[in-house]
């Protein structure tokens, strides 16, 4: 089967495409370069021993996209490509719907028009806001906070009326936690062109002391140590959980919409100890102040994605905090 994968020479696509090539699917990448290497995509080919081809497209242009699917008929989508970073998200709401909202407004139509009718969305715990209730389920309120967990949730809406609308559509949306650690080999893990924005990055930058110490952004979140409390899945477990979701497509051909995370809290601080601990490395830091539209506390029930999909999470927070400095090493 061949698979189109948006956004595929990032963090979390990249790791996607080697378990699908693994589990021989045939890939292309469509990426447009805004945050993510070129380089990347040689390493995947080698590291692959696969031919996966390669279109430097960005979703706002249709006729390019268009131009994809005219080139190969695709048996499905995983949608990946889109920005991500809450805090610019509300300072720059306008770039952030035209990109995400507007780019996969683009890629259904294109999809519709070559009849690929299976889509893997990647979306996101900030559709839930800031949580009443703990952990989160599939049925929490979904209440955003910032103009990103809008996008998602907008696109989210979008695809669920598509699919009510037209039986043939099948759409399973992935909202994920917080994705941290790195590919096994070492060779691929979270390397942003742009300066990072997520935490594992910037602690590995301090812990090299490329940067003098990690901001901690809060001190007086609602959490046993006042700072943010977040579900931290390995991108490892992420990408075989998007396997499972694409077996589930195609073997059931019904629309679904489940968490992926390990159903676990730790705090920012928690995290930090942890890298120290394992990889024996210090990283200083300082606090502060809050950022607009960071929660308190966000974690997941993952009992849905264990029923319907078979899969859960297997790897651990050490295991997420060396793979992490490892790959960084080498990157």
């Amino acid at each position: 089967m061949n698979i189109l994968v948006t956004g595929g020479l990032g963090y979390i696509g990249s790791h996607v495409v080697i378990e699908l090539v693994k589990k021989g699917f045939r890939v292309d990448i469509l990426d447009n370069l805004s945050n993510s290497h070129i380089t990347t995509l040689e390493k995947l080919r080698e590291f692959t021993n696969s031919d996966i081809q390669f279109h430097n497209v960005d979703l706002r242009n249709l006729t390019k996209v268009k131009n994809v699917f005219s080139s190969k008929q695709f048996d499905a989508v995983i949608h990946f490509a889109g920005l991500k970073v809450l805090s610019e998200s509300v300072l720059e709401p306008q770039i952030y719907y035209e990109n995400n909202v507007l780019g996969t407004i683009n890629l259904i139509n294109a999809m519709q028009a070559y009849d690929c009718k299976k889509i893997i969305f990647s979306s996101t715990a900030a559709v839930y806001g800031n949580p009443e209730v703990l952990p989160l389920n599939e049925l929490s309120k979904v209440q955003t906070v910032n103009p990103y967990g809008e996008n998602k949730l907008i696109i989210e809406k979008y695809l669920n009326y598509l699919s009510k609308a037209d039986s043939n559509w099948c759409v399973g949306i992935l909202r994920y936690f917080n994705p941290v650690g790195a590919h096994k080999s070492y060779l691929f893990g979270e390397n942003p062109l742009n300066t990072p924005n997520n935490l594992m990055p910037v602690i590995c930058q301090v812990a090299e002391g490329k940067i003098k110490e990690l901001k901690i952004f809060g001190k007086d979140f609602k959490t046993n140590d006042g700072t943010g409390l977040r579900d931290y899945i390995h991108v490892i477990d992420l990408a075989t959980g998007h396997i499972a979701a694409l077996k589930y497509l195609f073997n059931e051909s019904q629309s679904f919409t489940v968490n992926l995370g390990t159903g676990k809290g730790h705090s920012v601080l928690e995290m930090v100890k942890k890298f120290e601990q394992v990889n024996n490395v210090e990283v200083p830091f300082v606090y502060a102040p809050r950022r607009n539209g960071d929660v308190d506390k966000c974690f997941a029930n993952v009992d849905l994605s264990k029923k319907l999909l078979g899969w859960k999470s297997i790897y651990t927070l050490d295991d997420m905090c060396k793979d992490s400095w490892e790959s960084y090493k080498k990157l």
